[in-house]
């Protein structure tokens, strides 16, 4: 699967704007959405080939998004990339275990984040 179009969620603007400009300059179609909620309404109406989900938001948090994702027919094919300040050993298991592919801690390394990518494809 090559990932060409990919949904950012966080409720940072700055974080997004950041993910944004960067995914862009690499050559990927990037929306975006603010919410867990929001997110699970692109990820279906959308079908992106991959989402990037912060996990500290109010309402439905990353983990609780990412779980639904992995869980519902129409978007468990959809990989997801947690990509969070929680940085212990810990957070990363159970972001794995709600259904991930891979986990990044910010501050968001860029190539980091293009390798974790290009590993999906």
């Amino acid at each position: 699967m090559s990932v060409k179009r990919i949904l950012v969620v966080d409720d940072s603007a700055t974080d997004r704007q950041f993910l944004l400009e960067n995914l862009t300059s690499l050559g990927y179609q990037v929306s975006l959405a603010d919410s867990g909620e929001q997110a699970l309404e692109k990820a279906k109406a959308e079908r992106p080939d991959l989402v990037i989900m912060d996990v500290v938001m109010p309402g439905t948090n990353g983990f609780q998004a990412t779980r639904q994702i992995a869980r519902d027919e129409a978007t468990k094919h959809i990989p997801v990339i947690m990509c969070t300040t929680k940085s212990q050993e810990t957070d990363r298991i159970w972001g794995l275990r709600q259904g991930a592919k891979d986990y990044i801690v910010k501050p968001i390394d860029v190539k980091e984040l293009a390798s974790k990518i290009a590993a999906l494809g």
